[in-house]
Parts: C-alpha cells; sequence; structure tokens
C-alpha cells in the first residue's frame, strides 16, 4: 500500500503521529506482524486490556490497571480506521453519520487521554467478590455520616458504572454539594454480570431475577441490614425485580424508567396515555432494532464490536445520541470524554457480546411486573417514552412519589447528576423516618 493514497481509502482525517508513522512506512505491516499466524504474539495484545484476579466470597479490594500493550493495540486500530461511505440521506434514520463518527473518533485517537479511566474509577473504592459463581465488580462508598442510607444503583446498556461516578460525591456528601448531613446515602454500584469488571457468565442463566438476588446477597455481604434500590435501563428492571423479591433488608426502590409495558390500559386510554403508546409504537418501529440483534445474535455482534474501537465507539454513540435529553447532539449534555471513558470501559473489558447477551438472557423477564413495596418514580422529559402516572398507580399498589423532572434523558445519572441527586433525596426522604 502506498503512502500517498486518499485519505478517504483507509484512514481519512488529520493524520497523528501514529498515523503519520504508519503510511510514511508504507503502513509497514510485514514488521509489525500483520499478515502471519503470529501477528497477536508479535503484538503481545492481552485479550482484554484489564487483568482480573479470581473472585472469592471475600470482599477483596480491585484497582483498574490498563496493560500498557492494550493502548497501544488501540491507538494502532484507531489509526487503521477503515471508513464507510457516507449515508444517504440527511438525517440519523440510517444510524450515525459519517460527520459525527469521525470527529469523536479522531478525538479518541488524537486528544482523548487514555489514562483517564483507570484515574477516575481509581478515585474509588473498588471491590470484587464471588457471589452465586460469578465475579462481581462494585465500588462501595460509605458517608462520614452513619445513620446514611444504603442505596444500590445499577445501571444498563450502553452504560455502566461510569453513568454514577458524578453522582458519589453529593449522595455521600451532601453538605459539600447544596444538601443536608439527613440526605446522605452509603452507596454501593455494581457491574452488571458481563459488564466492566464483573465476570463474563459462561453459561446461560444470568437473567435479571438472578442478578436481583445476587445484589440482595451482596447488601447482606456489605453489613447493610436496611436499605433502598436505584435503576434505569436493565438497571431498572433489576430493581424492579429485586423489589418484586422483596428480599430482608430492601424497604423502596425508585425508578428512572419504570416498567410498564404492555401498558395497563383501563377503558378508552386518555389523551396522555394516547401520547405515551405512540411514543412506544415509534420506539418499536424506528429505533428497536439494536435490541432484537442483541437478543437474537449477540454473539456475532460481539465479534466485529470486540475486533473494531470504532464499531464499539458508534454503537454505544449512537444511543448517547438518541436516547439522551439533547436533540441528537450529545455533546450538548455530556461531553465527548465522559462518552468516551464509558465507550473505553467496554473497549478494554471486550464485553459487547457478554453485555448484549443479557437481552437473550432476559427477554422473559422485562414485562411489567406489580411491585408491593414503596416505589418511587421520577420521569425524565428526554427519555424514550413519558409514562402516564397512572400507569404506575394501576402497577404499584405503594406508589409514594412520581415526578416530571424539568431535564434530563435515558441516562439521567450521566446526563444530569444534580437533578438525579435531587430526586433520589426528594424520593426517600420519608423512607429514612
Amino acid at each position: 500500500m502506498k503512502a500517498d493514497l486518499p485519505s478517504d481509502d483507509v484512514t481519512g482525517g488529520t493524520q497523528g503521529p501514529l498515523r503519520r508513522t504508519l503510511l510514511q512506512a508504507g503502513l509497514g505491516l510485514g514488521a509489525l506482524g500483520f499478515g502471519s499466524a503470529k501477528a497477536a504474539q508479535a503484538l503481545n495484545v492481552p485479550a482484554i486490556g484489564v487483568d482480573l484476579p479470581p473472585a472469592t466470597e471475600a470482599v477483596t479490594a480491585f484497582r483498574v490497571a490498563v496493560a500498557p500493550d492494550a493502548i497501544e493495540d488501540l491507538r494502532l486500530r484507531l489509526a487503521m480506521t477503515r471508513w464507510p461511505e457516507q449515508e444517504t440521506v440527511s438525517d440519523w434514520s440510517q444510524g450515525v453519520p459519517l460527520a459525527r463518527a469521525r470527529p469523536l473518533i479522531e478525538y479518541w485517537r488524537d486528544s482523548y487521554d487514555m489514562g483517564r479511566l483507570e484515574r477516575r474509577l481509581n478515585a474509588f473504592p473498588q471491590f470484587r467478590t464471588s457471589i452465586d459463581g460469578l465475579g462481581i465488580h462494585f465500588l462501595h462508598v460509605r458517608s462520614k455520616h452513619e445513620n446514611a442510607l444504603p442505596i444500590i444503583l445499577t445501571h444498563g446498556w450502553p452504560g455502566s458504572v461510569i453513568e454514577f461516578l458524578d453522582v458519589i460525591g453529593p449522595l455521600t456528601d451532601p453538605e459539600a454539594h447544596g444538601g443536608r448531613a439527613e440526605d446522605a446515602f452509603h452507596v454501593v454500584i455494581p457491574s452488571l454480570p458481563g459488564y466492566g469488571f464483573s465476570d463474563k457468565p459462561t453459561q446461560t442463566g444470568w437473567n435479571v431475577p438472578r442478578i436481583a438476588t445476587a445484589w440482595s446477597t451482596l447488601m447482606k455481604r456489605l453489613g447493610y441490614d436496611r436499605w433502598v434500590a436505584q435503576g434505569g435501563d436493565w438497571g431498572a428492571h433489576v430493581t424492579t425485580w429485586l423489589g418484586k423479591q422483596q428480599p430482608e433488608g430492601l424497604v423502596a426502590i425508585h425508578l428512572n424508567l419504570p416498567t410498564l409495558s404492555p401498558p395497563p390500559l383501563e377503558g378508552e386510554p386518555t389523551a396522555e396515555e394516547k401520547a405515551a403508546l405512540a411514543q412506544l409504537r415509534a420506539f418499536g418501529a424506528t429505533m428497536s432494532a439494536y435490541g432484537s440483534i442483541q437478543r437474537t445474535r449477540p454473539q456475532t455482534l460481539g465479534y466485529g464490536l470486540v475486533d473494531s474501537p470504532v464499531g464499539q465507539a458508534t454503537w454505544i454513540y449512537e444511543k448517547f445520541a438518541e436516547w439522551s435529553d439533547s436533540k441528537r447532539d450529545p455533546e450538548s449534555v455530556l461531553s465527548r470524554d465522559a462518552m468516551l471513558d464509558d465507550i473505553m470501559l467496554y473497549w478494554l473489558t471486550a464485553t459487547a457480546a457478554s453485555a448484549a447477551r443479557l437481552y437473550a438472557e432476559s427477554a422473559d423477564h422485562t414485562g411489567r411486573q406489580v411491585v408491593d413495596i414503596p416505589v418511587g418514580v421520577s420521569v425524565f422529559p428526554g427519555e424514550i417514552y413519558q409514562p402516564p402516572r397512572i400507569w404506575g398507580e394501576r402497577t404499584y399498589p405503594k406508589l409514594f412519589y412520581w415526578n416530571q423532572v424539568s431535564r434530563g434523558g435515558h441516562f439521567a445519572a450521566f446526563e444530569q447528576p444534580a437533578l438525579f441527586t435531587s430526586e433520589l433525596r426528594a424520593c426517600f426522604a420519608s423512607i429514612r423516618t
């Protein structure tokens, strides 16, 4: 391959130092070991970018240490990006526009601090413990206020524990963030099985009810005998199942995407119900293909996403654009650095396939569930749909909090950490007493 290829043929865009070196050397693929059976050995690239020691039932401290070879491998792959042609439409109807994808990837390649994720996570106490035979990673930050209310926060897809990093301080140390001592929480944030630094299940069976059971085991193992739970996306399903199982110690739950489908209709729908039904139909018709793929072909999808950082990045970036309260301009509510922290976590842990399998595992466990413990709900305006309160009242006999929030979308804690924190403080204020 010649060094004077048109930029669009292989790499395109502004050439960074690594890219220029590769191109000026005719890419030097032979010297790097490409094209031979010994390529991976020559590059010494680890299967994942972070070593995960075996977990036991003991709660063991954990720190992220990204392998330098994994970063070099990532830089090389980003430098070697082969771009598709531009879409044939002027909107997002065919997916992420090329004009939005390229700046994101160029920023990742040339400007993103590759050590940022490691530093951000290691700023908080992290642990691993084995539950039901699987190593579970979690952050655990206790408040200085001993009477703080323990809470377990569960992320979804394509999110991760990264979503909650900016709410840990306000939740655990409210006095330093506009709150009162009596607003304090002890915070537990686990990585779902197959996500982040939790182990990847090697057999079927890790569905949302089983995860909920594991979370109650975790809270008991941490010594909490009275606690609450919160979640959105898959986290909402796990939290809903926690409420349905009613484990000892769980006193209330909060959801920012309540599981209310199929809708509990009674008679002729109101105008508000009709609007929510229209949103659900629109989502199913134009925005649900990702779920069908992840539910039916997670393994096939994984080959492309685990091998290509650009594939992994755009698969996630599309959801930040479509599901955030940003009118498909996610950079207006989330920094590129923050989005890349989440993308980087998926990339370094090679969890595209294992994360997607949760869709296959839990397809039969995502319907509306009647939950007979206190339930609080916050509805964010940029969410996938706006459920009416009447659906909550027909599903949650002990619904005690329902609020329409002014800003924020599907990634509520990530997009609007201050508003998310305020919602949890307001929701659980009565539970504390």
